[in-house]
């Protein structure tokens, strides 16, 4: 009976401790969100797919303290901006991450929609802040150095990756604690298969319209076109694309890697031959599946 006990309370800790680790975005209410009935799905198929977001929030994954490097990552799914593959370009990053000694936070952010938000291109930028911002204010309790958190995105995901380092310091959201007093600016970041343009010529024709509508003015279009707002203050990036990939043209990374060269910016990039589009991990792909070895040596040899 005592074995009983101990068992059960074993399971209430580690659900409890389950439940610790999904923390919502925002403390007070949802920026631009429009009271709904809808509510969000998840599809568990080959991959995890999650749709009509209503309340983001981050699932925080963190290495044992033994291994424990100091620095975080904060993952970003990709999925056109109409869902999010969660595990595919997710939580398996996260673990992959830990095994490494890095924390790796996936961030569950809306996605824009008119149903459920007012000024939807603003909606996915408003959720990547305050993630940031979140997590740097939890530094200390998760063993995180503060200045040495970075962002990786993949496909939308990865322009909004881009968006929010090169957008850091925009005004998109009231301030609603003190939390927002903090810097969203990534220390570092990487992006892989990216949507990095709105215009015409190169751009994912599906994220822009589900980002910025059927027919957005080319203010719309250049705004969030990220290539067109690199500095010498955004943060050193990785890019990873594959040639043949014929969903988001390869010209994205490229486009990004010349505006990060212009501006002294540190980069690195690899471009592969074949992959295709969503490839992940790449496991499939011996040759491939080297990216993340060439990203984590990357990560772990920035300085601080």
């Amino acid at each position: 009976m005592k074995a009983l006990f101990f068992f059960i309370a074993y399971l209430c800790t580690m659900t409890n401790f389950a439940q610790n680790t999904v923390l919502p975005l925002w403390p007070k209410t949802i920026p631009n969100a429009i009271a709904t009935d809808i509510t969000e799905e998840i599809i568990k198929e080959d991959i995890i797919r999650i749709s009509k977001v209503q309340t983001p929030t981050i699932e925080v994954y963190l290495p044992a303290k033994k291994i424990a490097t100091g620095q975080a990552v904060l993952i970003f799914p990709g999925g056109g901006y109409g869902i999010l593959a969660y595990d595919w370009e997710g939580t398996d990053f996260a673990k992959l991450l830990n095994s490494k000694g890095i924390a790796g936070i996936v961030v569950k952010y809306r996605l824009p929609n008119t149903l459920w938000a007012t000024d939807k291109h603003n909606v996915p930028l408003q959720d990547a802040q305050r993630a940031m911002r979140l997590v740097r204010s939890k530094a200390t309790a998760w063993n995180i150095d503060p200045e040495n958190i970075g962002i990786i995105g993949f496909s939308a995901g990865g322009h909004l990756a881009s968006t929010l380092g090169t957008h850091y310091n925009e005004v998109v959201y009231a301030k609603q604690d003190a939390i927002d007093q903090l810097s969203a600016q990534p220390n570092f970041m990487a992006l892989v298969y990216p949507v990095i343009s709105m215009g015409d010529l190169n751009t994912h024709g599906g994220s822009r319209k589900n980002l910025l509508g059927e027919h957005p003015s080319q203010k719309l279009k250049d705004h969030f076109s990220n290539e067109f707002h690199v500095t010498a203050d955004t943060p050193p990036t990785f890019l990873v694309h594959a040639s043949d990939d014929t969903a988001v043209p390869v010209e994205n990374s490229l486009l990004f890697y010349e505006a990060l060269r212009k501006n002294m910016v540190a980069v690195e990039m690899h471009i592969y031959p074949t992959g295709g589009h969503g490839f992940a991990l790449g496991l499939e792909n011996p040759h491939l599946a080297g990216w993340t070895d060439l990203w984590v040596g990357w990560m772990t040899g920035l300085k601080p």
